[in-house]
């Protein structure tokens, strides 16, 4: 099934580039509750340590959790260039499809909160990343980490 509706925020803040996009499979935009093949929509956001904010916001309408795999094609599509889809479940089929573009999907409990959840990931950016954020900081290094090097340019130390 393709997006039925879609929007995308335009800001003259940081650059899209310096922030690490993250996806969420929501149905209302706040919380977590969506199941990442039959997700009603999904909300990307571009993350930092100190900000974040809503990138795209894309519908698809009501899926069933069957086999077919085109649903997966246009959610695939939206979330490159992410690190992350946070949902409540993730098929083994969607796991490795999400993983070959680079996307780590991530389990959350019930009704988890998008601003928790990208709160959470700020304190672990400040504090230092796990292994996979590690890693995924790493693949997207020539996009999210031109800012952590001018800083450390600048003498910055942690």
């Amino acid at each position: 099934m393709t997006i039925s509706r879609q929007f995308t925020v335009l800001s003259d803040e940081v650059p899209e580039t310096q922030l690490l996009k993250v996806g969420f499979a929501t149905s209302d935009g706040v919380v977590v509750d969506q199941h990442f093949g039959s997700a009603s929509a999904m909300a990307i956001f571009g993350v930092d340590p100190e900000q974040s904010r809503l990138l795209v916001m894309a519908e698809f309408g009501q899926l069933s959790q069957d086999a077919n795999e085109d649903k997966l094609v246009h959610k695939l599509a939206l979330l490159e260039g992410c690190i992350a889809v946070y949902c409540r479940a993730c098929g083994a089929s969607a796991v490795r499809q999400l993983l070959a573009i680079q996307v780590q999907p991530v389990k959350v409990t019930e009704d988890a909160r998008i601003q928790d959840l990208i709160q959470a990931l700020q304190e672990e950016l400040k504090a230092g990343p796990s292994a996979w954020l590690a890693k995924a900081i790493q693949r997207h290094k020539g996009v999210v980490m031109g800012r952590f090097d001018a800083m450390e340019a600048e003498g910055w130390q942690d």
